[in-house]
């Protein structure tokens, strides 16, 4: 997915998708103002589609298979 790395705001757990409301993990800023939020499912579903009417996407989906640093080696 083509992203653009912006000072944009992280997204958190308040962030719901607006397809299935589960956590968002993509914003999708439109060309023709607003913005849509993504569960990485959906954002992958739509992701042609999205690209057509993108000014910008900002994808944490990296963040679904981060291990924090303060993570016990059973957790990695």
């Amino acid at each position: 997915m083509t992203t653009v790395l912006t000072p944009a705001s992280p997204l958190t757990a308040a962030d719901r998708c607006d397809r299935c409301g589960a956590q968002a993990y993509l914003r999708v800023v439109l060309m023709s103002g607003g913005e849509l939020l993504f569960c990485a499912h959906h954002g992958r579903k739509f992701e042609p589609e999205l690209k057509k009417i993108a000014a910008e996407i900002q994808d944490e989906t990296e963040r679904l298979t981060a291990t924090s640093a303060s993570a016990s080696d059973d957790e990695r």
